[in-house]
C-alpha cells in the first residue's frame, strides 16, 4: 500500500508535534502500522508500532513515555503524537506498513511498504 506521511516541522525542545500517515489508494486496516526514523549518520530505528486492530503497541526505548502511536481505521490514518521533544529526536520520520502475523507485528524486517518521510527538527 502506498503511504503518505506529514506533520513534520521545526519545534523547540520540550515542544510537540503530531505526525499523520495515510494511504490515499488503500486501506490501512489491513496492516500493522509503524513509525521509524533515521538521523544523519545513524541507522534507522523503530520509533513505534501498532497492530492492525490497535490493541497492541510497541515503542523504542528512547521514546517511551513521550510518544504515542494510534490509528483510526475509520479515517484511514495512523498517528504519532510526539511530546517533550528533544534535539536527539531530530530525524527523518517514516511510516510503514506490515502484513506480518500478530506475533511479529513489531518486527521492522516485516515492514515492506514505506512512505516518503517527513522531517522533524528539534532545536535546542
Amino acid at each position: 500500500v502506498q503511504l503518505q506521511a506529514c506533520g513534520g516541522g521545526l519545534v523547540q525542545t520540550w515542544g510537540f508535534l503530531r505526525l499523520s500517515c495515510t494511504a490515499p489508494e488503500g486501506r490501512i486496516s489491513n496492516y500493522h502500522m509503524g513509525w521509524f526514523r533515521q538521523a544523519p549518520g545513524k541507522e534507522r530505528e523503530t520509533v513505534a508500532v501498532i497492530n492492525r486492530g490497535g490493541q497492541s503497541t510497541f515503542y523504542g526505548d528512547s521514546v517511551k513515555g513521550r510518544f504515542t502511536i494510534s490509528r483510526s481505521n475509520l479515517k484511514n490514518t495512523a498517528y504519532l503524537q510526539m511530546n517533550s521533544l528533544k534535539p536527539e529526536d531530530t530525524a527523518l520520520y517514516y511510516c510503514a506498513s506490515s502484513t506480518a502475523i500478530q506475533m511479529y507485528y513489531y518486527r521492522e524486517d516485516y515492514f515492506s511498504s514505506w512512505g516518503q518521510g517527513t522531517l522533524v527538527t528539534v532545536s535546542s
